[in-house]
């Protein structure tokens, strides 16, 4: 018979275990075994797999070679446990531990120390296939893992909340052919709306005939009343797409929210004005005293001293002119019936009167119209803004429309020179219907349950408002299954939190509307190994202890899906009033003999002028020149957007992005041609372009001041304060004065 030729073993004399001067290629379980004998105990450790035991004398080891046929034993001198010199108890006390934890395994093999429900972590389970291991590597076990150890039996219910959400995040898919079949209808119900009233889509022209190019210069005020606070602004417009603001912000006592009628409301906000004058423009205003006091100067009653004042009103009107328009109703918690079918730009100019302030009614403004100026005053570009879109709490847009496919009757006097008008789409009710939108069993129930079932179904899918409120809605209905462990997982307490998930009694999954859309924004920018801030922030916004990792991956997934399905709902609106507008055939047509992209020295010049932007932008396009891809400046289709949502949500405009790419009519190289940019403060900045634009529709100027002296010598002012109230300026100085605005 011929010899094997065995590894060398070493015999490691202080830690008293075998270990094998080799590495092997395979990988068997060690094993693992203990002998007694002469009152002495001898441990081996054997560590090379290719070798396995076969009995164990007192004193011996014997090793057979797996690999031969040979049966001769390897003699290994047994090591004896002695212990020489003691330095203290507690050595002693742990060498006798560690022989009695060996003797009990050796004693007791079918009994495991270590827990039956998690197995090591780098053991497979029955659930899971091994682990692959490399050549030449020797695999080591736990040394207390035995046969008889449980896996989870929460592993086939962690791997069905993940396919359950998955499921879940596949109904929310907008596909490219809905894409394009939703635009289709969303231009179709844009052109009803332009044609006649009570559709889905409002359409609503605002009178509003031009958009700024950014040169424009001058000193306007703007108001804005959408809810419980007051805000009092003054721009200045330096010419240069850049401007000052100067606000005021001062929170509407209850009491002027219901009042009994609209001159105690709308005479408090005349005051805040004033209030506002004699702080921030005072030498403005005295010398309007003067002049007002001053018989012998005609010409310090001229038009031009007046402050033209944009008004944001943030509730259902009917406006009938740039600066007329009658409230159908209240909302946000306001309830004065009197106001109701009322001029507010005429009940605002009535108190502004009564207080002899030099300031014009100039515009009634809706926000979204404010969006589309600001960004048209400070876009980069040489063309003008086309639209203004709001993606935040709610949504809508306004956009530039040609005059000749508004079709249906308009009230009211505008200019007509332009050709154009802006228009109010009041988009959320787009499809009210259901024709294209999507509609998934989660939208069913937010709709059900919401206080307008059946309207703004567009918004309903979208706006920051409700998507925190579908997500609310689908973990509620996951919750319900038997088959899924969302929030309810056994065996979390073995995770990295040691702790059990639970959903607290008070949880904001219970209660409707609770749940704030910016979970989504954490769900979706968190990478972390872990997603352990995704995790802190289900348990500080839905009430749930301790959440496990499989409950935020399920969250991240779904919470993914709903706004990805936003965000190119939100693409079909804009590809929409693209189409409709011929906008990108009429850049094409006008840029045929176009330069091309700006030199390197022109966007240097741009850097050295501190135009990052405008420099960003022509290298982004001298760089698509060289792959012939260029956008002329003039080929540019600016869009002007505002909203937390858009702002805030990661990727959010790459989706939108996506869905402008499958729009037949765009295309890739058409939504290279579109840039979408920030427009901050629509309700400010906007309403005092859009005061200013209102001043260049003017077509004589009137001596305003002078009708207002003489209305006074005629004691009209005394005859209209019929009720008593106490509409005298507030001096800057006085405690009411300096109480009233709150910044």
């Amino acid at each position: 018979m011929q010899d094997t030729e065995y590894p060398e073993v070493d015999f490691d004399q202080a830690a008293g275990f075998f270990t094998p001067a080799c590495t092997l290629p395979t990988a068997e379980p060690t094993v693992m075994s203990a002998s007694k004998g002469n009152g002495h105990l001898a441990i081996a450790t054997i560590h090379c797999p290719s070798f396995k035991t076969t009995s164990t004398t007192s004193g011996r080891v014997s090793l057979y070679s797996s690999s031969s046929s040979s049966t001769s034993p390897i003699d290994v001198k047994k090591h004896r446990i002695t212990i020489r010199n003691p330095s203290t108890l507690v050595q002693v006390l742990s060498l006798g531990l560690v022989v009695v934890v060996f003797a009990f395994q050796y004693l007791f093999p079918n009994i495991s120390l270590g827990s039956s429900k998690s197995p090591s972590a780098n053991l497979p389970t029955e659930y899971s296939p091994r682990s692959h291991l490399d050549p030449g590597i020797c695999q080591i076990l736990h040394p207390f893992h035995t046969k008889n150890t449980q896996a989870s039996v929460s592993r086939p219910r962690k791997m069905a909340l993940q396919a359950e959400a998955e499921r879940v995040a596949a109904e929310f898919k907008f596909t490219d052919e809905h894409v394009q079949e939703t635009v289709t209808e969303f231009v179709t119900e844009m052109n009803e709306g332009l044609a006649k009233n009570a559709t889905n889509m409002s359409q609503i022209p605002t009178y509003v005939t031009g958009v700024p190019n950014g040169t424009e210069k001058g000193l306007y005020l703007a108001i804005d009343l959408g809810g419980t606070n007051f805000r009092v602004c003054s721009i200045q417009l330096n010419g240069d797409t850049t401007f000052n603001i100067i606000q005021e912000k001062v929170a509407i006592p209850k009491e002027m929210m219901e009042s009994k009628t609209a001159k105690i409301l709308f005479g408090f906000l005349a005051k805040q004005i004033d209030v506002f004058l004699q702080t921030h423009h005072n030498d403005h205003f005295e010398a309007h005293v003067r002049r007002r006091q001053t018989v012998s100067t005609p010409e310090g009653y001229r038009d031009e001293h007046i402050f033209r004042l944009g008004f944001t009103f943030s509730f259902p009107v009917h406006q009938v002119g740039i600066n007329s328009g009658t409230l159908i109703r209240w909302t946000k918690g306001f309830n004065i019936p009197d106001a109701v079918g009322q001029d507010v730009c005429a009940l605002l100019q009535k108190e502004i009167d009564l207080l002899r302030l030099p300031v014009r009614v100039a515009a009634l403004v809706n926000d979204t119209v404010g969006t589309l100026m600001a960004r048209s005053y400070s876009s980069p570009g040489k063309t003008g803004t086309l639209l203004g879109a709001i993606f935040g709490t709610g949504t809508n847009g306004a956009y530039v429309e040609k005059l000749s496919k508004i079709t249906k009757t308009m009230e009211g006097e505008f200019d007509t020179s332009t050709g154009e008008m802006v228009v109010n789409t009041e988009w959320g009710s787009f499809d009210n219907g259901l024709k294209v939108l999507p509609n998934t069993k989660y939208d069913q129930i937010l709709d059900r349950d919401s206080v307008n079932p059946g309207v703004q179904m567009f918004e309903k899918r979208i706006s920051g408002m409700f998507l925190g409120e579908i997500l609310r809605i689908v973990l509620v209905e996951m919750m319900k299954l038997n088959t899924v462990t969302l929030f309810k997982d056994e065996t979390s307490s073995h995770d990295d939190l040691h702790s059990k998930s639970t959903v607290n009694p008070d949880s904001p999954l219970f209660k409707q509307w609770a749940v704030d859309s910016s979970i989504l924004s954490y769900a979706e920018s968190d990478n972390t190994a872990g997603l352990q801030t995704l995790r802190t922030e289900i348990e500080k916004s839905l009430g749930v202890s301790a959440p496990s990792h499989e409950d935020a991956q399920a969250v991240k997934t779904i919470a993914h899906a709903i706004a990805e399905r936003a965000a190119r709902l939100a693409g079909v609106a804009i590809g929409a009033i693209v189409l409709q507008t011929e906008c990108l055939s009429a850049t094409a047509s006008t840029s045929e003999h176009a330069s091309g992209p700006k030199s390197s020295g022109a966007i240097l010049k741009d850097t050295k002028n501190l135009n990052i932007s405008e420099a960003v932008f022509t290298t982004a396009n001298k760089l698509a020149d060289t792959a012939g891809l260029a956008v002329n400046e003039d080929e540019i289709v600016d869009i002007g957007v505002d909203g937390s949502l858009v702002e805030f949500y990661p990727g959010f405009e790459g989706y939108l992005r996506d869905a402008l790419r499958v729009t037949s009519g765009i295309g890739p190289v058409g939504e290279r041609k579109i840039r979408i940019g920030i427009a901050k403060d629509g309700s400010g900045v906007g309403a005092a372009l859009i005061a200013l634009v209102a001043s260049k529709m003017e077509k004589q100027p009137n001596d305003y001041i002078g009708d207002l002296r003489r209305a006074a010598l005629l004691g009209g002012v005394s005859e209209d304060n019929e009720e008593g109230l106490d509409f005298s300026p507030i001096t800057a100085k006085s405690p009411a004065a300096s109480n009233s605005l709150k910044p």
